[in-house]
């Protein structure tokens, strides 16, 4: 179970056309930045044309793709050499911006666009779960952000309410 052989699989997928640009983000795009976490999944974020005449996206072809590549559908899930992998839209400009602004992380040999550590801890101040919030800590703790480009993006995003209260909850800042 080789996350660069994901990583490789995307790759390929970007090159013949299928797509046009991904990024990992959620659990996995953070073990970049921080120690090693438990995940169940790879959180691949990719770019779709906007399309007025379409609401709904068709994924039908990166799936294609992928079960030509040796990818199983396992529920929401394609699985590539082990590893249960979700293809997921950029839903809000946040996240959009992340995709867009994704730096290059090599993984054993194997390039891979990444959430950069700050763009993943906003999202997981504006996600707000107990997990998210337990990640965000963590960057915090493991000194792992770039404070000026956070703040940057709170600001951006209009998260600093969410910024102040988690820090008087979590970082004892009145």
């Amino acid at each position: 179970m080789k996350l660069q052989e994901v990583i490789a699989t995307l790759n390929r997928m970007r090159d013949d056309g299928v797509i046009e640009r991904y990024a990992i983000g959620g659990a996995v795009g953070a073990t970049f930045y921080l120690e090693p976490i438990s995940t169940l999944d790879v959180d691949v974020f990719v770019a779709f044309e906007a399309s007025s005449q379409n609401v709904l996206l068709d994924l039908q072809p990166i799936y294609n793709y992928l079960k030509q590549q040796g990818g199983v559908v396992e529920r929401k899930y394609i699985v590539l050499s082990g590893w249960p992998v979700q293809i997921l839209p950029p839903t809000n400009a946040l996240a959009e911006e992340a995709l867009t602004q994704a730096v290059i992380i090599d993984v054993e040999g194997v390039l891979a666009p990444v959430f950069s550590a700050e763009h993943l801890a906003a999202i997981a101040l504006q996600t707000g779960r107990a997990k998210d919030k337990a990640r965000l800590l963590q960057f915090i703790e493991e000194n792992a952000l770039n404070w000026q480009n956070f703040e940057e993006i709170v600001a951006r995003h209009d998260l600093q309410k969410a910024w102040q209260r988690f820090k008087q909850q979590f970082l004892d800042e009145s």
